[in-house]
């Protein structure tokens, strides 16, 4: 039982050193076996140089770059952002900074409304609104939102003081780059119809003319 036991040490040594060696070694007795095997190894294998033979974007794909920022309202924008204004970066900073600061944010507080309250932009608005605003600040806006249920932070009222105090390209770059708890949305609600959803939170909030004063 002694000889066996020290025949077995001496396996168990064994072992370990080549376990060590092939560490040492890498891929490399791999490699080796699958040249032997396939004619070719892991180490030696072809590169693709992306710029080795460009290719042009599928026809109708819309480039992420610039997919936000159409060219007119109702438009799909498949090139580059020609013949919209595209506004300047914004920063989440940025947003906080406006609310104490606005003089040193144009970027922010700076910017026209190139849309109308029409009646069709209040209702491009209100579709995107329920979409993509309601689920925290609710139908209504008053931030009561099935998501406030669970996380009340979420629950912003539109109504509030300093809610109805911010300009509209305060309220368009909140959807831009959001602020605070509230996410970014400017990836999924294009550059018109943030707008869209300004004029429609402007209705919401009672700031807007009458249809029949503004139609005069």
């Amino acid at each position: 039982m002694v000889e066996s036991g020290e025949g077995m040490g001496k396996v168990r040594i064994w072992l370990a050193g080549a376990l060590v060696a092939l560490m040492a070694a890498g891929c490399t007795p791999m490699d080796d076996l699958l040249v032997t095997i396939f004619g070719r190894s892991m180490r030696d294998q072809p590169s693709f140089n992306p710029y080795e033979n460009p290719q042009p974007p599928p026809e109708g794909s819309v480039p992420f770059a610039s997919g936000n920022f159409p060219a007119a309202p109702g438009e799909v924008n498949l090139g580059q952002p020609e013949g919209t204004p595209v506004p300047a970066p914004v920063l989440p900073a940025d947003m906080l900074r406006a609310l104490t600061n606005p003089d040193e944010v144009p970027q922010v507080t700076g910017l026209d409304n190139p849309i109308a309250p029409d009646a069709e932009s209040l209702e491009r608005g209100e579709v995107l609104f329920q979409r993509a605003c309601a689920p925290c600040h609710g139908v209504d806006g008053q931030g009561d939102g099935p998501v406030s249920e669970v996380a009340p932070v979420f629950g912003v009222s539109l109504m509030s003081d300093q809610a109805l105090g911010l300009v509209d390209g305060y309220v368009y770059s909140m959807i831009r780059v959001g602020r605070g708890a509230m996410p970014a949305l400017g990836h999924q609600i294009t550059h018109y119809d943030r707008w869209h959803v300004v004029n429609y939170v402007r209705e919401l909030q009672g700031q807007l003319p009458d249809a029949e004063s503004s139609e005069n």
